[in-house]
């Protein structure tokens, strides 16, 4: 269809996702280079000759990442195909030291899944048309600029032959904010399955592929057929490495796309390049098809039949399923319950908790307090998971009344984490046992006599003023009495 033909007809966006995940082995796909980079590591130096694609080195497959793929197409309600193997996939590119790249075309090792994803309140099933193994190529760094403008570029090739896996969607989502919240989930199960690390750099990139249709050939469920996916223009955008990221450079690639439609241009099928940087997209090259690439049957390595390990290999309880159970055995709410399964890592610790005190309590120390500390400082469950029992010992203090919440909360539990002290040495080195009954009387009455004027507010009707006098008490007793109490103490003094 015409560019003037579609101006004068509402447009929809139809996305499609390839999400590159890098599989989290101790070796790369194809050899026995380590995948783990040091801190100081130099470039090129986690090669050999098959990862650089030397003469006369064979590849050798990684059972670990074909594990790792069937787990996934578990968590993802897909098909383990009877028989997958491998075709080389011919492409120049610098970062790609054989100039071809050893993936799956034809049989990949799953197809036919799905994820349930939450859009805007609503559930809606994702699917996934296939999932299959590759190898990484190297990474380039733009030296003086950006992809555009840099004075040259430096190729190294340590990251080259890393494991992933390639989840391509179908065209099922309508809008940016759409792309995110499935995003979002899969790292979510990915992290669950123990096969991916988001921490590491590069570890999830994601190719989108735009196409601007006409509304009116969008169904009320927002299926658009194949002849008119066929019809329309399609723009790929690469090098997308975030969620928000993704977010970003698809509602900028929609408006550009909607404009050159409105000005009577046609929408190129081409490569663009997301600029993070400026948040814009960029031409890179025009978008190949399937034919440029000459796939051709990977003599080297022999095809898979591992459709059993699907029934054989097992997978952990996923995000969905926990939350699940957490309302129903911990009797928490939805957000409660989102937010101490959003990592595995997470769940495991409140479970942990939730053993030794009521589960309502562990939550709220859980969810509220320890994150809330952790993600202030930058900091993930996994730098404390070691320190359980010292928590434990903070939470216990609270309970048997030997500290005030307010203390444990923001005293003891932030220089836990700052100086890494155990409760007890902060509660000993703050003074902060409780005030007895007498302290605490004591410094209501010097309260009350030393305040008049807040005295004669509280009983005008003044609120603040009580929680002046409350303010008072607890400075004389040090931030050791409790509010509750001091809050009580005060009204009966003051109504008498």
């Amino acid at each position: 269809m015409t560019a003037q033909a579609l101006q004068q007809r509402d447009l929809a966006v139809v996305i499609g996702l390839e999400v590159h995940v890098q599989l989290e082995t101790d070796t790369k796909i194809f050899c026995g280079c380590s995948t783990e980079p040091a801190e100081d590591e130099e470039p090129n130096t986690r090669t050999c000759p098959v990862c650089l694609g030397l003469p006369g080195a064979l590849p050798v497959l990684n059972e670990a990442a074909v594990e790792a793929a069937v787990k996934i197409g578990k968590a993802l309600d897909a098909e383990v195909a009877e028989d997958t193997r491998f075709h080389r996939k011919n492409y120049y590119y610098p970062d790609l030291p054989k100039n071809f790249q050893i993936t799956q075309y034809d049989a990949p090792i799953c197809a036919d899944g799905s994820l349930e994803v939450g859009v805007e309140g609503e559930r809606r099933d994702i699917g996934i048309g296939r999932a299959h193994l590759e190898e990484d190529p190297g990474s380039l760094q733009h030296e003086g600029g950006n992809i555009e403008t840099a004075s040259h570029t430096l190729v190294d090739y340590n990251r080259a032959g890393t494991p992933l896996m390639e989840i391509v969607t179908d065209p099922d989502f309508r809008g940016p904010g759409e792309v995110r919240a499935f995003l979002a989930k899969l790292e979510e199960v990915l992290e669950y399955l123990g096969v991916f690390d988001a921490s590491r750099d590069g570890s999830l990139r994601i190719d989108a592929n735009i196409s601007l249709v006409p509304a009116d050939e969008m169904d009320d469920d927002g299926v658009v057929d194949d002849s008119t996916l066929a019809a329309a223009n399609r723009t790929e955008v690469k090098n997308i490495s975030s969620h928000k990221g993704a977010e970003k450079a698809l509602a900028y690639e929609v408006t550009r796309q909607k404009n050159a439609v409105k000005r009577g241009r046609e929408v190129e099928q081409e490569t663009r390049h997301w600029d993070e940087s400026r948040g814009i997209t960029v031409s890179m090259r025009s978008k190949e098809e399937e034919k440029d690439y000459r796939y051709f049957r990977e003599a080297d390595l022999p095809p898979l039949q591992v459709a059993d390990w699907k029934e054989r290999i097992p997978i952990p309880e996923l995000p969905d399923a926990r939350r699940e159970r957490f309302r129903e055995a911990y009797g928490l709410d939805t957000e409660a319950a989102s937010k101490l399964t959003s990592t595995k890592e997470v769940a495991d610790f409140f479970e942990d908790v939730a053993d030794r005190f009521d589960p309502d309590l562990a939550a709220t120390w859980v969810a509220d307090d320890l994150l809330g500390e952790l993600n202030y400082r930058d900091m993930r469950i996994t730098d404390v998971t070691d320190r359980l029992d010292e928590f434990a010992r903070l939470i216990e203090l609270v309970a048997a009344d030997e500290i005030t919440e307010k203390n444990a909360r923001e005293v003891v539990l932030r220089a836990m984490l700052d100086e890494g002290l155990r409760p007890d040495e902060v509660v000993e080195r703050e003074g902060l046992g409780k005030a007895g009954d007498d302290a605490v009387e004591s410094a209501v009455e010097a309260a009350i006599d030393e305040n008049p004027d807040a005295v004669e507010d509280y009983h005008a009707g003044e609120g603040g003023a009580l929680n002046f006098l409350v303010g008072q008490v607890m400075s004389k007793t040090g931030g050791s009495a409790d509010p509750a109490a001091v809050n009580g103490l005060l009204r009966e003094r003051l109504d008498d």
